[in-house]
């Protein structure tokens, strides 16, 4: 009985050294099996993720029926049915139909330009022109551009591009800036009955959105700073511009966004930040089921008092900075005349044949919570602008200006 026990006992180490072993090492088979497994199970939950999420997926009556249309088209029409052409049609349809004049469908020509302008920088050589007798003069040639490196001259008649004539032609002219950061565009210029080739290296420019001034008004220093549009780079821009105007030791700021279309509202929100302290509400957005308080990112710096100028151009986040500026800012004042009224923010999204659309997806309310949409900012100081300001425009006749410096001057 004593050895039949032991042959147990030796047996069960056994299994149990053997099970041990098991737990513990795999062959190279099974790792493999095991890493294939894991990989096909994961592509079978992404795709139950990704079909649950694609509204093709969906029982939506309106999306199978779109769908039926573009399968019937494709396959039965008698003729030749361009795809791209099918697509965008119905894209385009669809943006029409919701009726919203904020919600666009792009070109890629536009779509282009407008990215642009949100971007705040495009690749090109760095100069400005003026038509004249279908071709192109050259009337400025911005600073630290390969243009401003090279030995193009404002004045210059720029007659060709590559080669290719731009008498009356458009197109050649719009290829300078077609072409990636670094590679290479010839031009042809006339200057003194003498034409002369110049090759250049495109480059990314920036678009200088923020422009500012000092301006010494009867014994004040007052700082001017003009927002043409809320693009990625305003606020480095305006930064740099309130840094100036900390150097020169202004006393008094004024913001002038008239005729600013709107743009970033992250650029107005760092904007306005250098202004307000962080409990404060700058703009609340408000979503299909939810509205959301946004508050200043940091406490503020910027003590200034604060004069802001609108018209019925400034529209969107320009609105919103001088909403808050004038809910929220003890020392502001706005003056102009009464503002667009945009009170929804858009998306875009680019398609595959390089068009876009915009589409609002929400509506901004004021740090109060307010709706402007269709009414506007309205000044405190309403004042209309001067009829000899639309005829030779300059400083000294711009009444909104004048107006605005004259109640910085008044306040404590």
């Amino acid at each position: 009985m004593k050895k039949k026990k032991s042959k147990t006992n030796k047996f069960k180490s056994k299994l149990l050294q053997y099970k041990k072993d098991d737990c513990n090492t795999f062959s190279l088979f099974e790792v493999l099996i095991i890493i294939l497994i894991s990989i096909l199970f994961g592509i079978i939950i992404g795709y139950i993720i990704t079909c649950s999420k694609n509204p093709l997926y969906s029982n939506d009556k309106n999306l199978i029926e779109i769908a039926n249309v573009y399968s019937n088209l494709t396959t039965e029409y008698y003729d030749k049915v361009d795809k791209n052409k099918l697509s965008d049609g119905a894209i385009k349809g669809m943006i029409e139909s919701v009726e919203d004049p904020f919600t666009n469908y792009m070109e890629a020509e536009i779509a282009k330009e407008f990215n642009e302008t949100v971007k705040g920088s495009f690749v090109g050589v760095g100069i400005t022109v003026m038509y004249e007798d279908g071709y192109y003069r050259i009337i400025n040639i911005m600073d630290d551009t390969p243009a401003s490196k090279s030995d193009l001259k404002v004045d210059d008649l720029l007659i060709k591009v590559n080669d290719k004539d731009l008498k009356d032609n458009s197109e050649v002219f719009k290829s300078i800036s077609k072409g990636k950061v670094n590679s290479k565009v010839k031009l042809t210029i006339k200057r003194n009955d003498e034409e002369k080739d110049i090759v250049l290296k495109r480059a990314e420019i920036e678009i200088q959105s923020v422009h500012n001034r000092v301006f010494d008004y009867e014994g004040l220093t007052i700082g001017y700073v003009k927002i043409d549009t809320f693009s990625d780079n305003s606020y480095k821009q305006f930064k740099k511009a309130i840094e100036r105007f900390t150097k020169r030791k202004v006393d008094r700021v004024i913001i002038d966004v008239r005729d600013n279309p709107g743009g970033q509202l992250e650029q107005t929100r760092e904007i306005l930040s250098m202004f307000f302290s962080k409990k404060t509400v700058l703009y609340q957005i408000q979503a299909k089921e939810k509205t959301k308080k946004v508050y200043s990112m940091n406490n503020s710096t910027q003590k200034y008092p604060v004069a802001v100028l609108i018209n019925e151009g400034s529209a969107s986040a320009a609105e919103i900075l001088a909403s808050c500026f004038k809910e929220n800012y003890k020392d502001a004042v706005i003056v102009g005349t009464n503002s667009y009224g945009k009170g929804t923010i858009q998306k875009a999204q680019s398609l595959n044949s390089g068009n876009s659309i915009k589409y609002t997806t929400d509506k901004w309310l004021t740090a109060k919570g307010k709706w402007l949409d269709k009414k506007g900012v309205k000044p405190t100081i309403v004042i209309e602008q001067s009829t000899e300001y639309y005829e030779n425009s300059n400083y000294e006749n711009d009444s909104q200006l004048q107006e605005a410096l004259r109640q910085l001057k008044e306040s404590n």
